[in-house]
């Protein structure tokens, strides 16, 4: 079985094709089209991390992604999550291929987020605020200039230097965190953190929230003043299983994100909208799938929907 490397997978899959591939994915999830139960995590002893396995069969596509997540990489400058996603011929369940999955989960999970803020922002958005300086919030920046226009970019990071770098790599601005936040149209929480960086009080009426952090189910980086605002998921029933800002502050939801891309649920200019973001299989699977349809000899085309 073929075996692609994170090098190969680069120069493969783009966010400009992902994002529009993330979008129906999710409305395939939530309008059911898609089976996939929802991610599991365990601990692992001794250290730090996490190791999970996340199943999914999608139109066209069956897959399943191994992944471990140790959020105290970053000291030792590792990424913080590494997986591998194997992909299977869903007409006979044979293995066809399986692939390095850190760059996907890293640039999918920017995807998601864009194609939230391309459904949910103005188009007049003018400023965003990114709280972390890691693989994410890089990709999180690229993502978001796919979908809007923005001359005010500002980043925060715990490690002040970190920041600062980012914001010379991606002509932003270096500041503290309720700087950043403040009068900020669209917020990027991308952080390890256990515990809240975010400052609901901090938040302009009408802003955007994005929070792709993941520290374990326990873990929670945005606050109980910024989940008391209009709460969108990926998943109902992966965020009350993993995400620490809805087990900790029990939100009300107002519906899946694949519900608002096919228009069965709306949010208002004047809300104030928070997308927790965990990550789902399906998601892995939809961009492997993307992946595959590139690859001379991969045994079948896999018939993924852009």
């Amino acid at each position: 079985m073929q075996f692609i490397d994170e090098q190969r997978v680069s120069e493969l899959l783009s966010l400009e094709e992902l994002i529009p591939a993330m979008r129906q994915a999710l409305i395939d999830f939530s309008g059911g089209a898609i089976r996939q139960p929802a991610r599991r995590f365990v601990d692992v002893p001794g250290s730090t991390g996490f190791f999970g396995a996340m199943p999914a069969a999608a139109s066209g596509a069956l897959g399943a992604k191994l992944v471990s997540a140790y959020p105290d990489n970053g000291n030792k400058g590792l990424a913080a999550h590494h997986a591998v996603i194997v992909m299977f011929d869903p007409s006979t369940g044979v293995p066809i291929v399986s692939m390095d999955g850190r760059l996907i989960t890293e640039l999918r999970t920017a995807a998601v987020t864009a194609a939230f803020l391309d459904a949910a922002a103005p188009e007049t958005i003018r400023s965003v605020a990114v709280l972390g300086a890691g693989l994410q919030a890089h990709a999180h920046i690229d993502a978001l200039r796919l979908v809007r226009q923005f001359d005010d970019l500002r980043i925060w990071n715990r490690t002040a230097s970190r920041a600062e770098h980012l914001a010379a790599e991606t002509g932003g601005r270096s500041m503290t965190c309720e700087q950043a936040v403040r009068d900020a149209d669209v917020v990027i929480v991308a952080t390890a953190s256990r515990e809240p960086v975010l400052d609901g009080n901090w938040l302009k009426p009408g802003a955007r929230v994005a929070s792709v952090g993941w520290s374990g189910q326990d873990g929670a980086e945005l606050d109980a003043v910024t989940m008391s605002n209009v709460v969108i998921v990926d998943s109902r029933e992966g965020t009350a299983a993993e995400s620490g800002n809805v087990r900790r502050y029990a939100p009300q939801i107002r519906g899946e994100l694949g519900e608002l891309f096919a228009g069965r649920i709306q949010v208002d200019a004047d809300e104030t909208v928070v997308f927790d973001s965990i990550g789902m299989a399906c998601q892995d699977v939809v961009a492997a799938a993307l992946v595959c349809r590139k690859l001379k000899g991969c045994l079948v085309d896999l018939n993924v929907r852009p």
